[in-house]
């Protein structure tokens, strides 16, 4: 099944009955298992890390993880994981050639919604997206990729993901990183419209506010649950942003916050049924306020909130989302008819399985 956008054409390809959830190839000479080896880029971070530890969990251990992972204990994320092989940045071109793979995951990006290099978010987010695509094509293999809710700038034009090139055209992103995946999204549309040779499956995912394990060394760019946690476990109040924006009150800022392991259900589900391709939302579909999200951090610990509201940082106002919510439309037309975890759900399974615990990671 090809879910398609408003004006373009359908793809005819081969279609491959995946068996046990995963896909199996066809027509090749793979490990003793009848499986090549799937590369997950980015694969040492927060959302690269959980599909791994799920593929681990589903049985598939021949896995090569590119990513950096520097000195500020990022490894750990991959402390529990079976791979096959870790492929450095600067090598992953050369360690491509003349090979065969099941599926490319490709979740490597420089994230960082304030990122000011532009030529450094170009390369990273753009440029190398672009190669894996052609190298994809060329090869016949499947790539799954992470886009963002980003690319809808402040939700003037609403959060619908339907990916024709008129509809993409609307959108605009508020910041480097958005406009980043906004140009790949475009790049990707525009050969499909051209009708030129793709990989046998493609799919984007605009992930929305994700949060959960294994997202530490993000620094400022960590869910706030996980920022907050410590202030909540000590009992302090934790501090929200005021609302700088007239009919929108302190602390009701609203996002579409999404568990890990509800995108990793996604992906996992994308590599289990071959015949989808398009562009994704993957959110829950309902909005929550910050308020909502930290009031569950104190709940999941028995407490009750304590809140206090601070003026925004004038830098950030002109580029602050004060609304996303995802529709999922295409997700199920695709097929998808999972759930999604609920936000109270969600946070009490980060914090009691995993904040709260001696090990924080999966």
């Amino acid at each position: 099944m090809r879910v398609q956008p408003q004006g373009c054409l359908p793809r005819v390809g081969p279609e491959v009955a995946p068996p046990a959830g995963l896909r199996q190839m066809r027509g090749r000479t793979g490990t003793a298992a009848g499986f090549f080896m799937i590369l997950v880029t980015g694969g040492a971070g927060f959302i690269g890390s959980c599909i791994v530890a799920a593929l681990n969990e589903a049985g598939r251990n021949d896995i090569a993880v590119n990513d950096f992972v520097g000195s500020e204990g990022k490894w750990r994320n991959l402390a529990k994981a079976r791979l096959a092989d870790f492929v450095p940045p600067a090598d992953l071109m050369a360690w491509l050639d003349g090979r065969k793979l099941d599926a490319v995951i490709h979740m490597g990006a420089i994230s960082d919604t304030t990122a000011s290099d532009a030529d450094l978010v170009l390369e990273t987010n753009f440029r190398l997206s672009l190669r894996l695509l052609d190298w994809c094509t060329a090869a016949r293999v499947p790539l799954i990729y992470a886009s963002s809710a980003a690319t809808y700038g402040d939700g003037e034009t609403g959060f619908n993901d339907d990916w024709s090139l008129e509809s993409l055209n609307k959108l605009k992103p508020l910041n480097l990183y958005g406009w980043s995946k906004h140009l790949f999204d475009l790049a990707l549309v525009d050969r499909v419209v051209k009708k030129e040779k793709l990989p046998p499956q493609w799919a984007g995912l605009k992930f929305f506010n994700v949060f959960g394990p294994n997202e530490y060394h993000k620094g400022e760019m960590m869910s706030l649950v996980a920022k907050r946690f410590d202030d909540v476990k000590a009992g302090r109040t934790v501090k929200l942003f005021k609302s700088h924006k007239l009919g929108i009150e302190d602390g009701d800022q609203r996002r579409d916050f999404i568990y890990v392991d509800d995108v990793v259900a996604v992906v996992r589900w994308l590599l289990a049924t071959p015949s989808v391709s398009g562009l994704f939302n993957v959110g829950t579909g309902k909005a929550r306020s910050f308020k909502d999200l930290i009031s569950a951090v104190y709940r999941a610990l028995g407490t009750e909130p304590k809140l206090e509201y601070i003026d925004m940082p004038e830098k950030i106002r002109g580029q602050y989302q004060y609304f996303t919510e995802s529709k999922v439309d295409n997700l199920r037309r695709a097929g998808y008819n999972a759930g999604f975890t609920s936000l109270e759900d969600g946070v009490k399974r980060y914090v009691t399985q995993f904040l709260d615990t001696a090990d924080r990671y999966r």
